[in-house]
């Protein structure tokens, strides 16, 4: 396996069945611990290595394959970055909202979803974690400690 494959993969994991994005959202879950910055700033490293990896592998993840799960991880981070206080229901909600937003692909996570190329592969699930975190954000405002 090449390097390339193994990042898009994050690490194999998007290899798993079934729902080998499932498995990669909930494979950073995690990092919910480390806090809002590190997942932001994991978020940005995703994103960057997602790039550099689906170039290299342009021929082979044109089409956004099942088995890439480098950009799942990326936009489940979004959601999580804007907790602040790791909770269970917290993360459930982060990681609910992104599936829902990644899987119906509503409006603008659509539109990301039909651009070609390691654009269209990494912004779809970006923005379906912005929307995901968008929503946690006002859901906190409306009703303070729901989420904690």
């Amino acid at each position: 396996m090449t390097l390339a494959r193994l990042v898009a993969s994050l690490g194999g994991i998007g290899h798993l069945r079934p729902a080998p994005g499932t498995w990669g959202s909930a494979a950073v879950l995690p990092c919910v611990l480390l806090g809002p910055l590190p997942c932001l700033a994991l978020a940005a490293l995703a994103c960057a290595l997602g790039f550099w990896a689906l170039h290299a592998l342009s021929a082979e993840a044109a089409s956004d394959p099942g088995w890439v799960v480098i950009d799942e991880a990326a936009g489940q981070l979004l959601a999580l970055a804007v907790l602040p206080v790791p909770s269970l229901a917290g993360v459930i909600a982060a990681f609910a909202l992104f599936r829902l937003f990644d899987i119906t692909k509503p409006g603008p996570v659509g539109w990301a979803d039909r651009q070609h190329g390691p654009l269209g592969v990494m912004l779809d699930d970006v923005i379906a974690g912005a929307m995901a975190a968008a929503t946690l954000v006002i859901v906190q405002y409306l009703v303070p400690g729901v989420l904690s």
